[in-house]
């Protein structure tokens, strides 16, 4: 818990009592490696926080996996959007790795909401920083060419070219695997 109650201290201070209770909803759960945790039309019932691990979401056209987004250590994970206003999902989420999650039920995150302020708060602040993603990675897949793109993700997170497949990495860049292959070969990192 002391990681997930740093992780939530740094977005946002909460008072001790505030901060304790809401992590006595939280439980520990192991997923193995490739195990789906979401598929679509399904909603978020947990906002996970990964304690170990990596996880995906992607969704399928025509049988081939499109990556949105990847998650590790330490960080949330889960079908954001279906968690916070419960709607059904349209992606699927699923471990790369062994992984290794706090998580709390949607019923006791609402409650918390309604009780407390300073949860409200510090959740407004988690939306922010998810929504300045999403706005950066938009940035990313339209400004920057495929050789830009190889290298912000490498200096962002070089960590985890050893740790997910290249094809899952060439779909989440949008770049051909070819091209991708000829990128990690010819541009150090």
């Amino acid at each position: 818990m002391e990681s997930l109650k740093k992780y939530l201290n740094d977005i946002y201070p909460l008072s001790n009592s505030v901060l304790d209770e809401y992590l006595s909803y939280w439980s520990e759960i192991h997923l193995p490696k490739k195990q789906l945790m979401t598929s679509p039309g399904q909603v978020e019932k947990h906002l996970y926080f990964t304690k170990v691990g990596i996880q995906k979401s992607y969704y399928l056209k025509n049988g081939k996996q499109h990556v949105l987004t990847f998650a590790s250590a330490p960080s949330f994970s889960g079908i954001l959007e279906s968690f916070f206003i419960q709607k059904p999902s349209r992606y699927f989420l699923e471990t790369i790795s062994d992984s290794f999650f706090l998580r709390i039920p949607s019923s006791k995150h609402q409650e918390m909401l309604q009780k407390h302020t300073e949860i409200g708060t510090l959740f407004r602040k988690v939306t922010e920083v998810f929504l300045d993603g999403v706005i950066q990675r938009q940035h990313e897949l339209m400004a920057l060419d495929m050789e830009t793109r190889f290298r912000v993700f490498t200096e962002r997170s070089a960590h985890l070219l050893q740790n997910i497949p290249q094809k899952d990495i060439s779909s989440y860049l949008r770049i051909d695997a070819t091209n991708f292959s000829k990128l990690i070969n010819n541009i150090p990192i």
